[in-house]
């Protein structure tokens, strides 16, 4: 992680920033692993942005920061579903995902949850299990009539 990076809470004026960071991991590093069509279905070119506000607020949504820009995001929920880790492909490799996940895992803990799961991209596989992520099972997910190969991940927390 590099120092000036900031990792904070979600606020409203970052809807459009994870989802700008949303469409470019999907459409940049997870396209090595998923056809163009299931690229498409899974981050289309526009996106409902009250929707995804909404989302984002409805789970605990922390957002990473370099020189004032969001440049990854990650969440969790109250049942302890880890829904959301993206970064965007310009800052992959320094940590970002590394440092979002380490904030999760400590806010999960102060709330209590004993443990976090996640379904995990064939891109995102490799990171979760650095981060100490175990596969539960394989499973296809459907998005917008595409079928996407995931994994059931977990790891105890607390």
């Amino acid at each position: 992680m590099t120092d000036d990076m900031v990792i904070r809470p979600y606020e409203a004026t970052d809807a459009d920033g994870t989802w700008q960071v949303f469409h470019a991991a999907v459409h940049g590093t997870a396209s090595r692993d998923y056809t163009r069509e299931q690229v498409e279905a899974w981050s289309p070119p526009t996106v409902d942005e009250a929707a995804w506000h909404r989302r984002r607020s409805a789970a605990h949504t922390y957002v990473a920061c370099l020189d004032g820009a969001v440049v990854g995001f990650s969440d969790f929920t109250d049942d302890g579903l880890l829904d959301m880790l993206f970064v965007h492909p310009r800052v992959g490799g320094r940590g970002v995902a590394r440092a979002l996940v380490t904030r999760i895992l400590r806010e999960a803990t102060a709330a209590g949850l004993p443990r976090l799961h996640v379904h995990a991209s064939l891109t995102a596989r490799p990171a979760f299990e650095r981060l100490g992520f175990t596969v539960d099972a394989t499973r296809l997910a459907e998005i917008r009539g595409q079928q996407l190969q995931n994994f059931d991940m977990s790891t105890v927390i607390a």
